[in-house]
């Protein structure tokens, strides 16, 4: 008996391009092993995708070893960042903060 497929995207934005793939995969299958059959990897060699954090539909998933995709499912391969955001606004604030007293 062949086990049912499932329809699925896999995502992954770079700073210079994006890809969208479509792609058929059986039932039972985790959000890792779909983003490793994808065949992303191999256009974005510096992606590790056996470790990169996964989402779906925007919301990361904790354990992508062990989610089992859903027909639908958007996966996304999220890049590193490259300033943390919480260190981004408490600079500025301290900034800001700064000028105001500058001004007084």
């Amino acid at each position: 008996m062949v086990d049912p497929v499932i329809e699925i995207e896999v995502v992954y934005a770079a700073v210079d391009r994006q890809v969208l793939r479509s792609l058929s995969v059986p039932q039972g299958t985790t959000v890792r092993e779909a983003v490793l059959k994808s065949g992303i990897g191999g256009e974005f060699p510096e992606l590790d995708l056996s470790d990169c954090p996964l989402g779906i539909f925007g919301k990361v998933v904790v354990d992508p070893q062990a989610r089992l995709i859903q027909t639908g499912d958007r996966i996304e391969i999220y890049r590193p960042l490259l300033a943390d955001p919480k260190e981004v606004r408490r600079l500025r604030a301290a900034k800001a903060a700064e000028a105001k007293a500058r001004n007084q």
